[in-house]
């Protein structure tokens, strides 16, 4: 989905257009509510889920690839499951770097391919919302920077359910670049004592192809460019300027031929995300730099003792 969301989203508190839209927040809930079918348990396999409930942006690809590593170290037969959406293909590609990926517009037949070619266990990248699939294992992702915004759901918040919904499910990532989460983590536990809580922070991995002697432009097109831009500053990258599309943005010839004369009347470099990066063709990439980041978790091994403990 092609989507930029609205700054007041993230405000810390709701302004008139958020509670103005409140009406149509509500019959979206009530369309839920109806809507809920009886789920479909596997037993032939074990799933995991990493989704959110905050509308993009936080970090649930990185997090599917490290949990994928860390099964993979335990000697477990992995797979990554996405529903295919044509404008997500850059999120495919990045997973099916990383491990087996099957992609297919319904998560059911996707699963079923995993079953049949003996995989242990699926790790859903998104689908925590999918009204049919009971999954063994359910991770929120949260970005630790944005939070649940002005904490109110589509349209007049960026939250896909209401926060105490959290009490559903297993455990909690919150990813960010450092920031204080004692607020956020007491918030937490005050809906669900004992959630388990794992904390992570952005890593880049190709920082010597990075020249941090030079200026640079940053563009992206992720649901969440204020934690990219962080992440950018806090490895002393220097940006003179950024340029925000919406989430998963397909860029033409002509919206890079523009970027490209921004950041050369600037007189600096361009970088981007390895996301937006899969989104260029060879031609229009030239040029231009990418950070490749994966998510450290800071609480690695209770992470381990967790998975091992539920699979």
């Amino acid at each position: 989905m092609k989507f930029k969301k609205p700054n007041f989203w993230d405000y810390k508190k709701p302004n008139l257009i958020a509670y103005i839209l409140l009406p149509f927040t509500y019959i979206i809930k009530l369309i839920g509510f109806i809507s809920k079918k009886e789920k479909i348990v596997t037993e032939r396999i074990k799933t995991i889920c990493v989704g959110n409930i905050y509308l993009g942006g936080t970090g649930k690809t990185p997090i599917s690839i490290k949990i994928d590593q860390i099964l993979k170290n335990l000697n477990f037969k992995t797979a990554f499951i996405k529903k295919k959406y044509h404008d997500q293909e850059d999120e495919q590609k990045i997973l099916s770097t990383y491990g087996k990926l099957f992609c297919k517009k319904n998560r059911i037949d996707a699963l079923k391919d995993a079953i049949n070619q003996n995989i242990e266990v699926a790790i859903f990248d998104d689908g925590l919302q999918d009204k049919i699939l009971s999954y063994d294992i359910t991770f929120v992702c949260f970005n630790s920077q944005s939070w649940v915004g002005n904490n109110l759901c589509i349209p007049s918040g960026p939250l896909r359910e209401d926060l105490k919904n959290i009490k559903k499910y297993d455990a909690v990532f919150l990813n960010g670049n450092g920031e204080n989460i004692s607020e956020i983590k007491n918030i937490i536990n005050n809906i669900k004592p004992d959630l388990e809580i794992f904390n992570t922070e952005y890593i880049p991995l190709n920082m010597e192809e990075i020249d941090i002697n030079q200026n640079y432009l940053a563009f992206s097109g992720i649901g969440n460019p204020d934690s990219f831009l962080k992440t950018l500053k806090k490895s002393n990258i220097k940006i003179v300027k950024t340029l925000n599309f919406p989430d998963h943005y397909y860029y033409s010839n002509k919206d890079i031929t523009k970027i490209k004369e921004v950041a050369k009347n600037l007189k600096a470099k361009i970088v981007t995300t390895e996301k937006d990066y899969n989104r260029l063709n060879k031609l229009n990439s030239e040029g231009i730099d990418f950070l490749k980041i994966e998510l450290k978790i800071v609480n690695e091994n209770q992470l381990i003792n967790f998975l091992k403990k539920k699979l």
